[in-house]
């Protein structure tokens, strides 16, 4: 094995690795397997180094994911593969530069070290997959392999299971200090409001009434609507379930908010298309699968409904867009994760903020550095795509800001919405 192959690759020191290029000449010589004349010829050859390749370092985070993938398809021989796949390489590198720069503008203040996102099209299809800030620093991807708790992020699958079972936008809870066993959930920073609707609780993300909210829908429903969304990872059989206490990872959990965008067709994330042979041949080629249909048509108007309020006058202000945007935002307990994931017809995009080793960060919530982001990889990945409203039926939404309805596009039905 070469020693320190790192510490003497011509791409990290040149004349380190053209010293030992010469040992390796001279030791070549002495053992009698080329001449002194063909040593001195190599030795007066430049170094070169190939051309940066057209996928991006951060693509290998995709790449990888993928590589673990085609076996599964085209079986184990040794040959040559030709593989297409989902990737948008415009989007690939917008969403890089987006966690990039989020990070080194903020990551010293906010004392954040990593960052992923992932972007697929309503039906699964993964367009772009950011797994850090880094490949070359770190080849763990935080897209697909790091399990981490959700926050209210995971709230939408808590207020679908009770949107199934009749709650209504328009129902009124108490947003109080509650206790549920040993377990007293609060909310931000101990604020409370007192009597609100739903869309209000949603909108501004009331740990109280999702609390109250997963104790009327029960704890196994929430889990059995979880899944059919495509949420694998173990679920906890507590009431804290409501707040996102359980670990999931980035991928599945931005895939579960992918039927609110379609109409209520399940995903599956994928990124194979076809795989061929080195002469041609169809080795594997993507002919549509999926759970099929998820949830009720009228009940994904409900939840669009709900989830537009998150970024028309909530929580997810940040991440408002020229086109229907929905969405929510998640922070966990000391800000150890922060979290934005939000779609638009045509999109479907996760945002995750945090650190490796769990530490907290300095006051970063979903609503900040995870819904900036989202807008700004979302403002450049939808440009030129046209403005379609989110999947529903019935008349434009109103909401209020300072008293004043304002309509917002693409939302099916009316909003209860603060009076400011």
């Amino acid at each position: 094995l070469l020693r320190a192959p790192s510490r003497f690759s011509p791409a990290n020191d040149k004349e380190r690795a053209a010293q030992r290029a010469q040992q390796v000449l001279a030791n070549m010589t002495d053992a009698g397997f080329i001449t002194a004349a063909q040593a001195q010829a190599a030795a007066t050859q430049k170094t070169q180094l190939a051309k940066t390749p057209s996928l991006s370092r951060g693509s290998r985070y995709f790449a990888d994911w993928i590589v673990d993938q085609i076996d599964g398809f085209s079986g184990t021989e040794n040959r040559d593969l030709v593989v297409t796949t989902t990737l948008d390489p415009k989007m690939q590198q917008a969403g890089e530069k987006v966690i990039s720069d989020s990070l080194d503008a903020n990551g010293e203040k906010d004392e954040v070290g990593q960052g992923a996102l992932v972007a697929m099209t309503p039906d699964g299809a993964i367009r772009t997959m950011v797994g850090g800030d880094d490949y070359a620093d770190s080849q763990f991807n935080r897209a697909t392999q790091a399990q981490r708790q959700p926050g209210s992020s995971f709230k939408p699958v808590v207020y679908l299971a009770a949107v199934e079972r009749g709650l209504k936008p328009s129902d009124h809870f108490i947003d109080q200090p509650i206790k549920i066993g040993k377990w007293e959930p609060h909310n931000f920073e101990n604020k409370y409001r007192g009597d609100v609707t739903v869309s209000e609780a949603v909108a501004e993300s009331l740990n109280s009434v999702a609390a109250q909210v997963v104790q009327r829908v029960g704890v196994n429903n929430v889990i059995a609507t979880a899944r059919k969304l495509g949420i694998t990872s173990d679920l906890a059989h507590d009431a804290s379930l409501a707040l996102g206490t359980s670990e999931v990872s980035l991928i599945e959990l931005t895939a579960a908010y992918a039927p609110f965008a379609s109409g209520g067709i399940g995903a599956w994330p994928y990124g194979i298309v076809e795989i061929r042979d080195a002469h041609g041949g169809v080795i594997y080629r993507r002919d549509g699968s999926g759970p099929g249909r998820v949830i009720d048509p009228g009940n994904v108007a409900i939840m669009n409904q709900l989830l537009t309020g998150v970024v028309a006058y909530g929580t997810g202000k940040a991440a408002k867009l020229d086109r229907p945007v929905a969405g929510k935002t998640g922070t966990t307990q000391d800000s150890r994760d922060a979290l934005f994931v939000g779609y638009t017809a045509d999109l479907v995009c996760g945002v995750w903020f945090g650190n490796d080793d769990d530490s907290p960060m300095k006051r970063v919530t979903g609503g900040t550095l995870p819904a900036h982001a989202w807008h700004d990889f979302m403002a450049i990945a939808t440009r030129g795509m046209p403005i379609r409203p989110l999947p529903g039926e019935g008349a434009p939404a109103l909401v209020s800001y300072g008293g004043n309805p304002v309509p917002v596009p693409g939302v099916p039905a009316p909003l209860q919405a603060p009076a400011s």
